[in-house]
């Protein structure tokens, strides 16, 4: 879901009990619920063995992207709702804070400050805590109290504009390259770096994880090629964009496509070899830059001959670095996902599988989606909040 900088305020719980499967066992982290980067950072720790506790604000508030039993970026972790503008509110969670390792926020710079949440407040409570803080623009800059979106942050960052092919406008790439690639895994990385210094030190810090600059960083490789010469500043003229006929997609014969990929010159071979057994001899000059129009014309051709299904079985055995671009609702179904488990049928909704994977602690799913609210007395009370019936009965948290 693309992510907007937004006043609206409601909390999630990370934490982990000694039981929990996962190389995060052990580890205790507060989120304060946003959107987007957010729910999926706390994902990915409660994968990785996180014990999740999500404390929504009363009625819901965040934007969901599906409905609650089937929003995956929510798994793992129960949920529980606290009105964080009460005072009782912001003590409970000051409370669990100080059981925490971890603190996630995702809130326009200043938000939880005026909610008395701030860095100062935690750090007071528990001198030790990360406290991680996700935005699209950063806590400081000229556009950090401006609302945004993923396609917004990657544009000011240069990742938007040389996506595309040549003559055409930029492509969006979904939402990956801002939200959860520049952003969440962004996010969960440095946590997981400042937890080891503060358990090394017994000295918290700030994250400071802004969706700009995690784009930046993972255009390290395109802005190294730009400044050597390798990359033109035209989109789709460049080696990656499709530019190169050798990296690209073609259609096939039923209306699917297939992915080249044959970059390297053994993995071209191997592509032109097979052709070559089915009768297609004839391909231009790939290392002749002048022939790639022809070269691009004449694989669109040969591909558009045959069913997908067909171009697979051809080039399955092989190393040419071709393969069938798969549909998303039939992901799950590929016989590579399928062998590794790559998505898995948990309580009922088929959902992607905890990555990356563990030799000695295996990453494993738990609990399913719930309703922001649905375990809020539960929830609280397993991380040793003992007011938990006073605290609903006066409306300060609900149990829905």
């Amino acid at each position: 879901m693309p992510r907007c900088n937004s006043d609206s305020v409601s909390v999630t719980i990370v934490t982990v009990t000694p039981t929990t499967s996962g190389p995060l066992a052990g580890v205790r982290v507060v989120e304060l619920v946003g959107i987007g980067p957010g729910p999926f950072a706390a994902m990915m720790l409660a994968d990785l063995g996180a014990e999740v506790i999500r404390v929504d604000r009363p009625g819901g508030g965040a934007l969901s992207v599906a409905p609650a039993e089937q929003d995956i970026l929510a798994r793992g972790r129960p949920s529980a709702a606290i009105d964080l503008k009460a005072d009782r509110g912001r003590e409970t969670v000051l409370r669990l804070v100080e059981r925490a390792d971890i603190l996630l926020e995702g809130f326009r710079p200043g938000v939880t400050e005026r909610l008395g949440l701030g860095p100062g407040d935690c750090h007071a409570r528990n001198p030790r805590l990360v406290y991680g803080r996700m935005t699209g623009w950063g806590q400081d800059g000229p556009l950090a109290q401006q609302a945004g979106h993923d396609i917004n942050y990657i544009s000011v960052a240069g990742g938007l504009d040389p996506i595309g092919r040549a003559g055409g406008p930029p492509q969006v790439p979904l939402n990956l390259l801002g939200d959860f690639g520049g952003g969440a895994v962004y996010l969960v990385a440095g946590v997981l770096a400042a937890l080891t210094h503060a358990r090394s030190t017994g000295e918290g810090q700030v994250v400071d994880a802004a969706i700009t600059d995690g784009v930046a960083h993972l255009l390290s490789m395109i802005v190294s090629m730009q400044q050597s010469g390798g990359w033109g500043h035209d989109r789709g003229t460049n080696l990656l964009d499709t530019g190169a006929p050798f990296y690209d997609v073609y259609e096939t014969s039923d209306g699917r496509w297939m992915s080249v990929g044959g970059l390297e010159p053994q993995f071209w071979a191997a592509m032109e070899a097979t052709l070559a057994q089915h009768g297609v001899t004839d391909l231009p000059d790939r290392n002749d830059v002048t022939q790639w129009p022809d070269l691009r014309e004449r694989l669109a051709e040969v591909f558009a001959t045959k069913t997908q299904d067909h171009w697979n079985d051809i080039f399955a055995p092989t190393d040419a670095c071709v393969a069938p671009v798969v549909p998303l609702a039939e992901a799950p179904e590929h016989p590579h996902n399928r062998a590794r488990g790559t998505y898995v049928e948990h309580e009922g909704l088929m959902q992607p599988a905890p990555a990356p994977r563990f030799s000695a602690t295996p990453a494993t799913l738990t609990t399913p989606p719930v309703r922001p609210g649905e375990n809020t007395r539960e929830a609280l009370a397993s991380w040793g909040i003992d007011d938990v019936d006073a605290l609903i009965a006066d409306g300060v948290a609900v149990q829905n």
